[in-house]
């Protein structure tokens, strides 16, 4: 079984070519940290909670927090329409917020705003729960060339309408190691199924 995954993986790769370099990432991110920093460094900022949405984000609000330069509260949250494939489907709560969200400042950490539902969703939710404000910060936004149910706040850097992999963006479970982003094409994709 492990030789399989391990050809699964490296076929997926074998293929795909590098469209943002370590640099680049590593550049995105402390630009987002210095926006986020700007804003939550003022006096009369609020004392926000970050919540990272697993496992996707796991590497962007890692490297995230390091830079981030004001007190804050840390939880996590895992939502998902994908599972271990990559069309999605119903959204899934399979971890709520542990700390009250209730009046409070969330700021929402994750790896990339593709069709946006999963993202509109999760701010709807945490509103409802009683946030008296919602910041979604993602690492990248997917261009698909139409209208989706939300922005975000902030965006570390825009991707074409491509399927990518790496820091912390996966296919089929693989890849979300790498320190840059590469794109798969379609037919490679396919052939993996």
């Amino acid at each position: 079984m492990q030789d399989f995954h391990i050809a699964r993986a490296n076929a997926l790769l074998a293929n795909a070519q590098q469209i943002v370099s370590p640099d680049q990432v590593q550049a995105a991110v402390s630009n987002v940290a210095a926006v986020l920093n700007q804003r939550f460094n003022e006096p009369d900022a609020p004392f926000p909670l970050v919540l990272g949405v697993m496992g996707g984000a796991v590497v962007f609000t890692g490297q995230l927090l390091t830079q981030l330069s004001f007190p804050l509260e840390f939880d996590y949250i895992h939502v998902t329409r994908y599972g271990d494939d990559d069309r999605g489907g119903e959204v899934v709560w399979k971890v709520i917020p542990r700390q009250t969200v209730a009046g409070r400042t969330i700021v929402v950490v994750d790896d990339i705003l593709d069709e946006g539902e999963t993202l509109a969703h999760v701010k709807q939710r945490l509103l409802d729960m009683g946030a008296a404000e919602v910041l979604l910060v993602v690492f990248a936004d997917k261009e698909l060339g139409k209208t989706k149910p939300v922005q975000a706040d902030i965006v570390g850097l825009t991707l074409p309408n491509e399927f990518v992999v790496g820091f912390g963006m996966d296919v089929y479970g693989y890849w979300r190691n790498l320190p840059g982003l590469w794109s798969i094409a379609a037919e490679d994709l396919s052939a993996a199924e």
